[in-house]
C-alpha cells in the first residue's frame, strides 16, 4: 500500500494515540483531530495535530480542504456504558451527529475511505458464543445503539455516495504500548485492567466488581480482551483491504476469542504481580451484558492480521512495564 495521509479522529485518546504511532511507524502521514475533552495533547507523539470538535462542521470542512486526506479513521466517541444510560443525549449527539458531520465533510471533499471503530456493545446479550459478525444485533444501552446506528448509516452512504468503509467491532481494548511511550489515561479511569493495576501499585484503595449474580461460573461478567496495538494493526489491515482488495465494504469482530471473568482478571493480576489488594463486590451497573467473547475468524482469514498479544497474561505484562 502506498503512503497515505490519514485523518485520525480522536487520536489524542487511548486507542487513537496508539493508532497514530502505529500508522506513523508504517510510513503514513498522520493528522490527529481531537477536541481534547478526554484526550491528551502530549499523547500525540507523531504527525500533525488539529484542535477540532467533530460537531464543528465549518472547522471540520476547513481541515479537509487544508490537508486533503486519503482516508479517515474514526475513534472519537463517548464510550462509558453506564453514563450512556444516564445521559443518552450526550452519546447520540456526539457519536451519531458528530459522525454524520464527519461523513459529510468526507463526501464533500472526495475522501472516500473510512475505518470505523464500532463495538461489541451492538450485540447486546449474546444468543450464542463466540460472537461472529452475523450474530443478532440487539444493543441494550445507548452507547451500543449509537454504534449500531452509525453502522446502518455507513451502509446508506455506500449505496448513495460510493463511500467505502471497514467497520471494526472491538471487544475489550487493553494493554499499553510495548515500547513504553504510551499508556492509558482516563479521568476518571473506567477500564478494568488499569484500575486493577492501580490497586496493585497502591494508587487506589480497592477494586470494585460490579455484579456477582450474572449467569457465569463465578457470577461476574466475562469479557474478551485484545491488546491496543493488535487493534491498531487491524486498522491498518482494514485500510489495506480497502485499497488493495476490497470490492465492497465490510465489518469484522476483533477480540482474542477467549473470555475471562472479572474475578479471573483480578486473580491473574494478583498472581503475575505477586501483590494483594482489597476487592469489593457491588451491584450491577446498568447496561452491562453478562458475557462477550469474539469470533475473529473472518478478520484472520480476510485481513490476515496477526495478534502479537494473544493471551491475557501478555497483555497484563505490557501494563507492568509501564
Amino acid at each position: 500500500m502506498r503512503r497515505l495521509k490519514i485523518f485520525i479522529i480522536g487520536g489524542a485518546g487511548y486507542i487513537g494515540s496508539h493508532m497514530v504511532k502505529v500508522a506513523h511507524k508504517a510510513g503514513h502521514d498522520v493528522v490527529t483531530i481531537d477536541n481534547l475533552s478526554t484526550g491528551h495533547h502530549d499523547a500525540v507523539l507523531y504527525g500533525e495535530f488539529e484542535l477540532c470538535d467533530i460537531l464543528d462542521t465549518l472547522k471540520l470542512d476547513k481541515l479537509f480542504k487544508k490537508h486533503k486526506p486519503d482516508a479517515v479513521m474514526h475513534f472519537s466517541a463517548y464510550s462509558i456504558v453506564e453514563e450512556s444510560v444516564s445521559d443518552p443525549y450526550k452519546y447520540y449527539n456526539n457519536n451519531i451527529s458528530g459522525t454524520l458531520n464527519l461523513l459529510r465533510s468526507m463526501i464533500d471533499n472526495n475522501c472516500m475511505r473510512f475505518i470505523f471503530s464500532s463495538s461489541a456493545a451492538i450485540f447486546g446479550n449474546p444468543v450464542y458464543i463466540p460472537i461472529d459478525e452475523n450474530h443478532p444485533k440487539n444493543p441494550i444501552n445507548p452507547y451500543g445503539k449509537s454504534k449500531l446506528m452509525v453502522e446502518e448509516i455507513l451502509k446508506d452512504f455506500e449505496s448513495a455516495y460510493g463511500l467505502k468503509y471497514v467497520t471494526l467491532r472491538y471487544f475489550n481494548a487493553a494493554g499499553h504500548d510495548p515500547e513504553g511511550e504510551l499508556t492509558e489515561r482516563h479521568n476518571p479511569e473506567t477500564h478494568l485492567l488499569p484500575i486493577i493495576m492501580q490497586a496493585a501499585n497502591r494508587k487506589r484503595q480497592s477494586v470494585s466488581i460490579f455484579g456477582n449474580d450474572y449467569d457465569t461460573a463465578d457470577g461476574s461478567c466475562i469479557r474478551d480482551y485484545i491488546h491496543v496495538n493488535d487493534l491498531a494493526n487491524a486498522h491498518l489491515k482494514g485500510l489495506e483491504y480497502l485499497y488493495n482488495s476490497g470490492t465492497s465494504s465490510t465489518d469484522f469482530n476483533l477480540g482474542n476469542g477467549s473470555g475471562f471473568s472479572v474475578k479471573e482478571v483480578v486473580q491473574q493480576v494478583k498472581d503475575i504481580t505477586n501483590k494483594n489488594f482489597l476487592v469489593i463486590e457491588e451491584r450491577r451497573r446498568n447496561g452491562d451484558p453478562s458475557t462477550l467473547i469474539a469470533s475473529d475468524k473472518k478478520a484472520q482469514k480476510i485481513l490476515k492480521y496477526k495478534k502479537n498479544f494473544p493471551s491475557l497474561k501478555k497483555i497484563i505484562q505490557t501494563l507492568i512495564k509501564n
